[in-house]
């Protein structure tokens, strides 16, 4: 009897042992994947900052053609986007006005 209690608890430590190493390699396979997103999206971050950069330069360039100062203008909505994060309420009788 002793023996057919051992040989059962081997097997069960045995599946569990199994059970164990299928789900690392999932785990393995998981963070390989995020791995790969994570330094696509970073590619993708990167290239689109880029653009972001060369549509500045662009719009910095037409701007100054028309004589717009960007500077007060980007102040300008600064400010409003504070006002709105400091009273939400305000913003939502504002857009009902439009």
């Amino acid at each position: 009897m002793g023996f057919g209690n051992t040989a059962k608890r081997i097997q069960t430590l045995a599946d569990k042992a199994e059970q164990t190493y299928q789900r690392l390699n999932e785990l393995r396979s998981e963070v390989q994947q995020t791995q790969t997103t994570v330094t696509d999206t970073a590619e993708r971050v990167h290239a689109l900052e880029n653009e972001m950069a060369e549509q500045r330069a662009v719009l910095d360039a037409v701007a100054r053609e028309v004589g717009v100062d960007l500077d007060s203008v980007s102040t300008e909505a600064h400010i409003a986007e504070a006002e709105i994060d400091a009273d939400p309420d305000a913003a939502a009788v504002d857009s009902d006005e439009d």
